[in-house]
């Protein structure tokens, strides 16, 4: 699976953000083979300084899809709109993204330790 993750930084004008993200979503949720996407609002720093407050997941089959996507009327329309709410404090990236079950996890945890 590939994903395009967007890390939108502090606005000036987060009200503005806000009010024209339901836009941005609309657009990018017509995008050709979205198969998921994701929001997280950041809210506590463990560690480090990021000056990153808000994450979002477009997740597609392949980077082909997602670079398909992009390329498209909408997912032209949505960068551009996402470039002016966010008066372009951004970044954007690829990511090539893989997922393992707790299950599987367990297993081979417990395989290392010579349990089981």
């Amino acid at each position: 699976m590939y994903k395009l993750v967007i890390l939108v930084e502090a606005q000036d004008n987060w009200d503005h953000f806000e009010e024209h993200w339901p836009e941005f979503l609309h657009l990018v949720e017509t995008l050709p083979g979205l198969s998921r996407e994701a929001t997280s609002r950041v809210d506590v720093f463990l560690y480090g300084s990021m000056p990153y407050v808000h994450m979002h997941e477009l997740f597609f089959a392949t980077r082909a899809e997602a670079e398909k996507a992009l390329a498209s009327p909408n997912g032209q329309a949505a960068g551009a709109l996402l470039q002016q709410i966010s008066n372009g404090k951004m970044t954007l990236f690829f990511a090539d993204h893989r997922e393992d079950d707790l299950v599987n996890i367990r297993k081979h945890k417990q395989a290392d330790d010579g349990v089981g």
